[in-house]
């Protein structure tokens, strides 16, 4: 354990993040599974909202450092892809 003032301070830093890390990580897997759900029953208008809503979280993400920004292509990629084959 942190014996220090500023590594226990670096403690407390760490979990907070850790936590709002996981936090956006399970946003951006729900709506992924959302926007794919809606996909394949083909609900256009909830599709379009969801990847609209991904996109945004994923870019967000992406901006923070907290997926690569490949990885934030990937995803945009491939949700658009899904809404183009649906149409």
């Amino acid at each position: 354990m942190a014996n220090h003032k500023s590594a226990l301070k670096r403690v407390r830093q760490t979990k907070t993040r850790t936590e709002r890390n996981r936090a956006r990580k399970t946003t951006i897997k729900k709506l992924r599974k959302e926007t794919l759900a809606a996909v394949a029953s083909g609900d256009a208008g909830t599709a379009a909202s969801a990847a609209s809503q991904l996109s945004s979280a994923v870019d967000k993400a992406a901006k923070k450092g907290l997926i690569h920004a490949n990885k934030a292509a990937n995803i945009k990629s491939k949700t658009a892809k899904a809404l183009a084959a649906m149409a």
